[in-house]
């Protein structure tokens, strides 16, 4: 401890303080006597969970200073260490040569400076391991005792020796509601009443007030939405559908206190009337959860169940409220005589069984849910089934297996694994109804910004916030079902500090950095795109390819920069995982080669444009437009309105033929055969006129006509004319060959078909085989 105690103080010492010095001694010497305490504690078995608890918060305050610690000059440790890699290895060995004095020097000052910083920060190292491994140990005693808890069994209450007990306890509890005050009881009971009166009065008209008229006040303010049909009126629905539970819950809360300020009210009184606020926000909540749910209007149902069901499931969960509220009055009244485990067991059995039952009826009711359809049907009402509804079905499976397990469990003798798994259940149902009801709010809320309405319930929106509020409402769960505060906060602890990806730590600070600065990256890329697509680029002499080419590139710079000011933004060290990165890029290189060869085709597309958006080109006899060019592949789109995708190392390494490369000037060649003996001169004279008649053709170079070949069957002409537009091409050779038809029919100039003349070598044989 006296290392601990130097370290701190040669720290301190460094910084300058000497009030600081005596501060941290006394620091130092707390921890000592904390964890010395603590450590006889976790070896005592007899040793209670209050003071477990109360000892791990402590510990866990020096546990957050000590990790701070660890994180003392942590910018000036590492330049002493990159100074001392500098210097290099020192001398080793009988036969190395000695180092310069100058720098046996200067490594020695580095290192006794290193070591001066390193103390404190090892030392709090130290020390946090030791918070640590008691925190560690104080979780796995409380952890082991509430298993050991739920799993002990109790008193059964269907024993008859138990009932007259339990009902004596009972009857004592509820008839000592008012404690004897003494003989002058009654005089100062009035003098405090009388002090106090203007805060009685006013609190209870008020309370009186918001209870019995807080919900009709809320259905006025609905009523008159609904007749002036307010925009967003699913929301102002749900807006009043609070209000209807904080009128009430105010009231109540109002009335405790003009009961407590009172003075007329014993002790157990003063509790019940403590709880009103708690019973209050448990009967509003419940209902206000069922009303939601099991909504009276089709629209406002959050489960479209008939109306009958929808009824009777709000009865049943008044049913369970009222079960509750009961239960937890008769426990805080009887609480206070201590009653025996029987006692408690046969008191608090039939609040089991009524709470099952209802929890069973409500079951069977979630078990049958399916959603309505709106596909024609014969059936009076189609439904189907989804993935909400498999989950609300599930859930009434969960609600039957509790609602018989649980008085089973309690009846055997198992009362604390029963009201582990019963009451939560319920609780849960309640917690899930109000996250649908929050999402049909939020649904609401962007339905009205964005102007769909009620349609936006069913766009993708509503599903992310759907996911974020079962995450804001997984810590609840847990707390529900048994977790510990303490619990929870060493796990976010835990998620706090990240996790480490070869030697470098990663915490949720640092990856949020990093997706707040690439996303302002991100947009920035964007917007720097649109500006230039829309009003720079346009302005320029720069064609539609270049133009996408320069976007595209952009883009893939500006995300790249993007992420790389993110990474270093974040403070994420990746220099420490070179080596693996170095390792995972020989596999990644063999495994994915088509990809990046593909890629590096892609940029090179990109570069030299040897096609571009719009070009006519044909590649690997798949001939079209060219309508997209990524960095992976480009999209042809065929004539007969078909997409090819080619890679883009085949348009790199493989024949390409582009059409309308540089621009749409194009030749095209059409073969005619006129018969033999038609004049020549004639023919040639009348294809040239009519190609140069052609409007698309160009005048110069002057379309030509040669005559080729003396062919099989006809003498062969071609006419060679060069088009404006390449695109035209299938057109104009249409057109050219309806005008020869026409021309040669005028001219009486015959073309031609294939004839063939058929000899026979032997022919007698066909005649001797006619006569047989």
């Amino acid at each position: 401890m006296k290392a601990v105690l130097a370290g701190l103080i040669l720290a301190l010492l460094l910084a300058g303080g000497v009030s600081a010095q005596t501060e941290a001694t006394q620091e130092i010497d707390l921890w000592e006597n904390v964890a010395t305490r603590a450590e006889a504690v976790v070896a005592e078995p007899t040793s209670t969970d209050t003071v477990l608890e109360t000892l791990r918060s402590r510990i866990t305050t020096f546990r957050a200073q000590f990790d701070a610690a660890r994180g003392t000059n942590s910018d000036r440790i590492a330049a002493l260490r990159d100074q001392l890699a500098a210097l290099g290895p020192a001398p080793e060995g009988k036969d190395a040569e000695p180092e310069a004095p100058e720098v046996a020097k200067t490594r020695s000052e580095i290192n006794q400076q290193l070591n001066t910083l390193l103390a404190p920060v090892q030392m709090a190292e130290r020390d946090y391991l030791r918070a640590d491994g008691l925190i560690r140990e104080i979780d796995k005693i409380i952890r082991d005792r509430q298993t050991a808890k739920l799993l002990s069994s109790t008193p059964s209450p269907l024993n008859p020796a138990h009932w007259a007990p339990a009902v004596k306890a009972l009857s004592k509890a509820f008839g000592a509601m008012w404690v004897d005050r003494g003989k002058d009881s009654a005089t100062r009971t009035f003098a405090e009443f009388r002090d106090k009166l203007p805060i009685v009065i006013v609190s209870g008209l008020f309370g009186l007030l918001l209870l019995f008229r807080g919900r009709l006040w809320a259905a006025k303010i609905v009523g008159t939405l609904r007749q002036h049909q307010a925009r967003g009126l699913g929301i102002w629905r749900f807006i009043i559908s609070l209000l209807r539970i904080l009128f009430p819950l105010a009231g109540l809360w109002l009335i405790s206190i003009a009961a407590g300020q009172s003075g007329y009210l014993g002790v157990r009184g003063m509790e019940v009337a403590q709880l009103l606020p708690v019973l209050g926000l448990v009967v509003f909540g419940f209902r206000w959860v069922s009303e939601r749910v099991f909504a009276r209007d089709d629209e406002e149902a959050l489960l479209l169940l008939p109306d009958g069901q929808r009824k009777r499931a709000r009865l049943l969960v008044n049913a369970i409220t009222i079960v509750m509220i009961i239960s937890i009055i008769t426990d805080a009244v009887v609480d206070f005589d201590d009653p025996s485990a029987a006692t408690r067991a046969v008191i608090e059995f039939p609040f089991t069984l009524l709470i099952s039952l209802a929890l069973y009826r409500i079951g069977k009711i979630l078990h049958g849910y399916f959603e309505p359809s709106e596909e024609p049907t014969d059936t009076e009402v189609a439904t189907k089934s989804t993935t909400y509804s498999r989950i609300v079905r599930s859930l009434g499976i969960g609600a039957i297996i509790v609602s018989v397990l649980a008085p089973v469990l309690f009846a055997i003798g198992y009362q604390n694994l029963s009201d582990a798994i019963l009451r939560p259940y319920v609780t849960t149902l309640v917690l899930l109804g109000i996250i649908v009801a929050l999402q049909r709010f939020l649904a609401d809320v962007y339905g009205a910004i964005t102007g769909q309405g009620t349609a936006a319930r069913d766009a993708l929106m509503p599903v992310f916030f759907g996911l974020i509020l079962i995450l804001i409402a997984t810590p609840l769960l847990a707390l529900i079902w048994g977790a510990r505060v303490a619990d929870l906060t060493e796990l976010w602890s835990s998620f706090s500090q990240g996790f480490t990806i070869g030697g470098s730590r990663i915490s949720p600070t640092n990856l949020l950095t990093f997706a707040i600065i690439f996303s302002v990256g991100y947009l920035v890329t964007r917007l720097l795109q649109g500006t230039l697509r829309n009003n720079v680029l346009p302005k320029t002499q720069i064609d539609i390819g270049g133009q996408n080419a320069l976007l595209s590139g952009l883009g893939y710079v500006g995300i790249f920069l993007a992420a790389l000011v993110a990474i270093t933004g974040a403070g994420i060290d990746l220099s420490s995982l070179a080596i693996v990165a170095g390792a995972l890029s020989v596999g990644i290189g063999f495994g994915l080669q088509n990809i990046v060869s593909n890629f590096v085709s892609g940029i090179i597309l990109l570069i030299e444009r040897p096609i571009s958006e719009g070009d006519w080109i044909e590649v690997g006899g798949k001939s079209g437009y060219v309508r997209d060019i990524s960095v992976r592949s480009t999209r042809i789109e065929t004539f007969d309105r078909t997409d090819v995708i080619v890679p883009n190392a085949d348009l790199i390494s493989g024949t390409v033929t582009n059409f309308t490369r540089g621009n749409t000037v194009g030749r095209v060649l059409i073969p005619v055969g006129v018969a033999y003996g038609t004049d020549t001169k004639r023919v040639e004279a009348i294809l040239r006129e009519i190609a140069e008649a052609q409007p698309m053709v160009l005048a110069n170079p002057a379309p030509n006509v040669l005559f080729l070949n003396f062919g099989a069957d006809a003498l062969e002409f071609e006419i060679r004319a060069f088009l404006r537009d390449v695109n035209w091409m299938m057109a104009v050779k249409s057109d050219i060959n309806h005008a020869i038809a026409a021309r040669f029919t005028e001219e009486n100039i015959e073309v031609p078909f294939a004839q063939r003349d058929v000899w026979l070598r032997n022919p007698e044989a066909l005649k001797v085989r006619n006569e047989e």
